[in-house]
């Protein structure tokens, strides 16, 4: 039996208390930024906005959906997302696979697995990688965003770790029965290791989603930005020359948007899908994170 002290109470008491305050703390810079995206130019400008919008307006938003670009730059997001997502599981599995097994079953392993951290504490520079891309010729295509980051070594070694957490005896138990590696990795391993995939998809889907910078300097034209990108150009540079024309009422909406009301706007349909996504992976983050981080 667990008894109960007054100073147990009272240790527990405040700190739920800290732990309410914490979360709030992080809850309520978004219901700001909410707030301001929904709020007038002249509110957020004068800083008269808290949780709650001043003279409640849709303008901000209006300025980012006002253009066929937005649609264009949201559909190159969700190609993006698809196909990099299928690519970076599928090499991730049959990376890590072979990686987790022991020097005595793959004789070069330790050389390998090296090889993949040492790319994760050097890399060949900026330079280096816009020549290789150019030079492979998918320059200005959905290839350019996914190709360079098809192997993220980071998931390798997180799933590496978890395929070496789990008994060896299942391994054993598909050989004697007759199955091959690939029956093994489809039908014992990958089944058994959904905590580490949801958590492997959900850093996956956030960096393709976010991504931006190999966008603009990948991207000749403006149709083939992904959303990120095309957010990060029209409203943080404001920089409207990589785009078409400029229609009256997007130069309407200028006039009525702010600075701020325009990046709020943008932080809220940006963080919109990740938003959608995450409560389906909740439950299987924090499992991944720990049993794929504890190994060797």
């Amino acid at each position: 039996m667990h008894y109960r002290t007054r100073s147990h109470t009272v240790f527990q008491t405040l700190n739920y208390a800290f732990l309410a305050l914490l979360s709030l703390s992080c809850i309520f810079p978004f219901i700001h930024i909410l707030a301001v995206s929904f709020s007038s130019k002249e509110a957020s400008t004068a800083g008269l906005v808290g949780l709650l919008p001043v003279h409640f307006t849709l303008k901000s938003y209006q300025f980012i959906l006002d253009k066929p670009e937005f649609g264009h730059a949201f559909v190159v997001s969700l190609k993006r997302v698809a196909i990099g997502l299928s690519l970076n599981m599928l090499l991730t599995l049959l990376t890590a696979y072979p990686l987790s097994k022991e020097v005595k079953s793959f004789r070069f392993r330790t050389g390998y697995a090296w090889f993949c951290v040492f790319t994760i504490l050097f890399s060949g520079g900026l330079m280096p990688w816009y020549v290789t891309i150019r030079n492979y010729g998918i320059m200005d295509t959905i290839w350019a965003l996914v190709l360079p980051g098809a192997v993220p070594v980071f998931n390798v070694i997180l799933l590496l770790n978890f395929f070496r957490g789990l008994p060896k005896e299942l391994e054993e138990s598909s050989f004697i029965d007759g199955a091959g590696h690939w029956t093994t990795l489809w039908k014992i391993y990958t089944p058994l290791s959904l905590p580490a995939l949801a958590t492997i998809t959900l850093f996956t889907v956030v960096d393709h989603w976010n991504s931006w910078f190999d966008g603009l300097i990948l991207m000749r034209h403006a149709e083939h930005f992904p959303l990120s990108t095309y957010l990060q150009t029209i409203i943080v540079n404001v920089d409207l020359t990589k785009l078409n024309s400029v229609s009256p009422s997007t130069a309407e909406m200028l006039a009525n948007v702010s600075d701020r009301t325009a990046k709020a706007a943008q932080i809220c349909v940006a963080i919109l899908p990740v938003l959608l996504v995450y409560p389906f992976l909740q439950k299987y983050f924090v499992t991944g994170i720990v049993l794929g981080s504890v190994k060797e």
